[in-house]
């Protein structure tokens, strides 16, 4: 079954002076639990069909459908509750709030779809020893290593029990051990828990983690 499906998808990005033609007729399908790694060249376009995947974007043209819902039909309100229910993101920077311990870190998307105090308390908790780090539950981001951080990340990123897993360039900022050690843990969640993963990366080692590869290059699928 498919979890995700693009359809002749085209994004342009237009100004006053010029077209930027991001993405140009793609079609792709991902079934429920498979790990895809995406690759290309930087500005082939995948940031965009990751951006068009998490419904962070809508396609200039084409479908782009999300467990059975076709995004582009979606209200603003629909698009975020999908996105909050069943995408989690881990992104290059980490993106933590620096003010916030990583235990509250891990807590924030499960205070905005209304879980109580302390069952989110228990959950994030739970998340952060499934990563290994529960000992670093007060600290704040700028305590701990990048390791650790990106661990908080892929914890908050499943907070909410997501079917899917955008994974843009997670080990882009890790030494190579480092970034082992967090891509077994994306391979984990993959393996043990089914969920979907999508991986944008430059490393073709880190394809090695993926059931399969899908190349792009100047907006197309190769």
């Amino acid at each position: 079954m498919n979890i995700i499906e693009l359809i002749d998808v085209y994004k342009i990005y237009r100004t006053d002076f010029y077209e930027v033609h991001a993405l140009n007729g793609v079609t792709m399908e991902v079934e429920m639990g498979e790990f895809v790694a995406v690759m290309g060249p930087s500005g082939s376009g995948k940031s965009t069909l990751l951006h068009l995947i998490g419904c962070l974007d809508k396609p200039t043209k084409g479908e782009v459908v999300i467990n059975g819902k076709e995004t582009s039909k979606l209200s603003d309100g629909e698009l975020t509750k999908l996105r909050r229910d069943s995408i989690g993101f881990i992104f290059q920077q980490y993106n933590l709030v620096p003010t916030l311990a990583a235990l509250e870190n891990v807590e924030l998307p499960m205070i905005f779809k209304g879980i109580s105090k302390v069952e989110r308390r228990k959950r994030a908790m739970e998340l952060l020893k499934q990563m290994g780090i529960e000992d670093i539950a007060d600290r704040k981001p700028k305590e701990i290593s990048g390791g650790q951080q990106q661990r908080v990340a892929i914890a908050r990123a499943l907070a909410n029990s997501p079917a899917i897993l955008l994974c843009d360039e997670p080990t882009g900022n890790l030494d190579s051990k480092t970034g082992r050690q967090v891509m077994d843990l994306i391979k984990k969640m993959n393996k043990e828990h089914g969920v979907t993963v999508i991986l944008v990366t430059h490393d073709l080692s880190l394809a090695d983690y993926a059931d399969r590869i899908v190349k792009i290059r100047d907006g197309r699928i190769e």
